[in-house]
């Protein structure tokens, strides 16, 4: 099995990135439901760079008010979108790398816990290449110190079938978290890779780096960047 690497180039709309994910969770899901009639697909992982956008989770839908839509579209500098990922509210933009797994646990070998840890591991690992001590703490997500939170992470599983996944912040403007209380923790501050000193780096090169580092957490030898055509349903 390959790990393919779908690459959204420049900066994406949150909205094409999920449509995307949807495409490839749904053709997953499929191959499962047949029972081997039909190809399974690679294990598969979308990575993105998005235009400002706040996204909640699933535990928020439909609880938003207007008032609090208005206050995070920013006088429409930033979008807003409801979805389905656990976790609570929290930003994406420019300087941040996200990165949206598909796989299906059971074919690996992993249950949600497992794989929450591996995707903590798997940032943990990519900060340390850069010279950056990230750890657990009883919170979700990687974090540099008890209040400062470097990495995000928010997965939806169906039928063992992964999406979205994490949010790790390169060389992200900070002011986007302090419009909300991120992830719903109270005293608690983002931090980003430039912030920690590490000076120059773009999501591009760190993109690569993580999915390296994911590929080996899953024990695939290699991944692949497939060609446009290959990437449409």
């Amino acid at each position: 099995m390959r790990l393919a690497h779908i690459r959204l180039p420049s900066l994406t709309y949150y909205a094409h990135a999920s449509n995307i994910q949807d495409r490839y969770a749904a053709a997953l899901l499929a191959a499962k439901a047949h029972q081997g009639r039909v190809q399974r697909p690679d294990a598969t992982i979308i990575t993105a760079e998005f235009h400002p956008v706040y996204t909640c989770g699933r535990r928020e839908r439909n609880t938003v008010s207007a008032s609090q839509e208005e206050h995070l579209r920013c006088n429409g500098e930033a979008d807003f979108h409801e979805a389905m990922r656990g976790g609570q509210t929290t930003f994406h933009g420019p300087g941040q790398l996200v990165a949206y797994p598909i796989i299906d646990l059971k074919q690996h070998g992993l249950n949600p816990r497992s794989y929450v840890c591996l995707l903590e591991e798997t940032l943990i690992k990519t900060c340390a290449r850069y010279g950056i001590k990230g750890f657990r703490t009883e919170n979700p997500g990687v974090w540099t110190s008890q209040d400062h939170k470097i990495a995000a992470l928010g997965v939806h599983l169906r039928r063992n079938v992964t999406s979205h996944g994490i949010g790790l912040n390169v060389n992200t403007d900070l002011k986007w978290f302090k419009r909300i209380v991120a992830c719903g923790l109270e005293g608690k501050f983002a931090t980003s890779m430039q912030e920690q000193g590490i000076l120059g780096l773009t999501v591009d090169e760190v993109r690569s780096v993580f999915v390296e580092e994911f590929a080996h957490a899953l024990k695939i030898d290699e991944s692949y960047e497939p060609a446009e055509k290959d990437t449409m349903f």
